[in-house]
């Protein structure tokens, strides 16, 4: 059987993830490796029978001396085929995981750059994949990690958190920025194309591309768990078997997050200012499975948390609930009522440092003073117990107080000027947000994730 052309496959993948009815404008993350320029050559065929503009992106993470001849490469290139090209420069402060922070700051500056271009190609491979899922069975994943990657997502880089492109760090012409949708979907076309069968295309075009040396740095979990895999593969476990077991363990997921919305419509109920109330006998009632499910989405949603809690912790947490103790797991606070189960921001996890009105606090509220009255002075921080002490007349029923200590409030110096999620102050506005996205509740967040 021969195999089918990879400018075909392209093309069938981008029939999948993006046709029948393709946007007029498409955005590619290319870095000047070898994936993503054969991304770039394919995707620049692939636009003559669909006649869909280009617009390229490279961010220069500025971390290598040679990242900035890289990007001018990827320019060069670009120019020679007809696309317009910009660079974007990152400026790492030196805090934190810096692969986890470059890939943050990755998909926040294109959000800044993209203009109304609602799709970008990144150039995962299945290479990529196994790797993705390797990487997870070893710390233990169950079925959502092992999953891998998916081929498309939507992606939502709060623009508050995202400070501004300045003019030195932008080179090249982004897109008109006349109309933006909320956050742009990720597109990997390539993600059942072999790293070594995207070279070869490259070469058979006598295309470019630049050898990244820190893809040999063995002081990164992905370069040793590349090299692991290389052994495995001479004993059967190969990156086409581990990547064809993410794909099986997708569909499973995809059934298993049906489950979970229907338990979600079956024993939630209204719970105000980003908390989660569900049926305890319910909840009690469903498998096992979907318990954990719904407990770490419930999590997730209230502390507008990326990644779920490992899944230890999380049995931990299950098995305490079930017994009627609750407890707290990723800065939520689980509350076993007499007939709910009630999840809060736990107090003790809100953001400590205060933020001024209009800003994002505590990663997902912000408050506006609709009225300009208040101190240029005041901050924003949680109302806490002294917030709580302060207010003549308690919160309503469904605002506990575990509940209200962690909402966000305004101050200025020690006196409460305003709390507008229970009602106090007026002209300030309080608006939540989960992950950059406004909070439309949980089952909404649940049908997206």
């Amino acid at each position: 059987m021969t195999e089918t052309p990879l400018a075909q496959r392209f093309a069938d993948a981008m029939g999948q993830l993006l046709g029948p009815d393709f946007p007029s404008d498409i955005g590619l993350a290319v870095s000047g490796g070898g994936d993503s320029m054969a991304m770039l050559y394919l995707a620049h065929n692939w636009t003559r029978d669909y006649g869909v503009r280009l617009w390229v992106v490279t961010i220069d993470h500025g971390l290598r001396a040679e990242s900035a001849a890289e990007a001018a490469m990827v320019s060069e290139e670009c120019a020679l085929l007809g696309w317009p090209h910009a660079t974007l420069r990152w400026h790492w402060d030196g805090t934190g995981n810096v692969q986890d922070a470059a890939r943050r700051a990755r998909l926040a500056l294109i959000d800044k750059w993209r203009g109304p271009v609602r799709h970008v190609l990144f150039a995962h491979t299945k290479d990529d994949q196994a790797e993705t899922v390797l990487m997870r069975l070893m710390r233990g994943s169950g079925v959502d990690g092992l999953s891998g990657m998916r081929a498309a997502r939507q992606v939502v880089p709060h623009a508050l958190s995202v400070p501004p492109l300045a003019a030195n760090d932008v080179s090249g012409t982004p897109p008109a920025h006349d109309a933006r949708s909320p956050g742009f979907a990720v597109v990997r076309p390539c993600l059942y194309m072999h790293r070594d069968a995207l070279r070869h295309y490259t070469r058979v075009l006598q295309g470019r591309w630049v050898e990244d040396p820190s893809n040999e740095n063995l002081a990164f979990d992905r370069v040793r768990v590349r090299h692991l895999l290389k052994v495995l593969s001479e004993e059967g476990l190969t990156a086409s078997v581990l990547a064809d077991t993410g794909q099986r363990m997708a569909r499973a997921r995809d059934a298993l997050q049906a489950r979970l919305v229907g338990a979600v419509a079956e024993i939630g109920s209204d719970a105000p200012l980003g908390q989660v109330r569900l049926d305890r006998d319910g909840f009690a009632a469903l498998d096992a499975e979907t318990q954990l499910r719904l407990l770490t989405s419930a999590i997730c949603y209230v502390g507008s948390a990326e990644y779920r809690p490992r899944a230890a912790s999380s049995d931990a947490l299950l098995d305490q609930v079930l017994s009627g103790r609750g407890g707290t797991l990723h800065g939520v606070d689980v509350i076993v009522e007499k007939a709910h189960l009630r999840f809060v921001r736990e107090a003790a996890a809100v953001e400590c440092s205060p933020s001024r009105l209009g800003a994002l606090w505590d990663g997902q509220w912000v408050l506006r003073d609709q009225s300009g009255a208040m101190p240029g002075d005041a901050k924003v921080c949680a109302l806490g117990q002294s917030g709580w002490c302060q207010i003549e007349s308690k919160a309503p029923p469904l605002v506990p107080h575990r509940a209200a200590l962690a909402l966000p409030a305004v101050w200025l110096n020690d006196a409460l000027l305003a709390c507008p999620a229970l009602g106090i102050g007026t002209n300030i506005t309080a608006r939540r947000y989960v992950l950059g996205r406004p909070d439309t509740g949980f089952e909404a967040f649940c049908l997206s994730h």
